[in-house]
């Protein structure tokens, strides 16, 4: 989530996947105070662990993060274009290993 249109405010996922055979899953439950310029952003691994680049090295949530800093004063659907173009031309002629969403 960006606060204020500057500020990256991460909330750290369970470490439970969503779905699959366990039906009674208890997740934590955070509360935040959103705020107007605020921007909630989900996403999955499949963004971090996505090999490729010059060294075929993955794309890690440092790098992420820092992407979507820096393309978050630009409208959602820029915003969607930027990060779905970054992670063409970061994977290159290798495999999508991962979901992607």
């Amino acid at each position: 989530m960006t606060e204020n249109g500057c500020n990256l405010l991460e909330i750290k996922a369970d470490k439970m996947a969503i779905g699959g055979a366990e039906n009674s899953k208890n997740y934590q439950t955070h509360q935040v105070q959103l705020q107007k310029e605020d921007a909630i952003y989900l996403f999955s691994d499949g963004y971090a662990d996505q090999f490729g680049g010059p060294k075929g090295k993955k794309f890690m949530y440092k790098r992420f993060k820092e992407l979507i800093l820096s393309i978050q004063e630009n409208t959602m659907s820029i915003q969607k274009e930027t990060i779905n173009k970054t992670m063409l031309d970061w994977k290159g002629d290798l495999d999508q290993i991962d979901d992607i969403c």
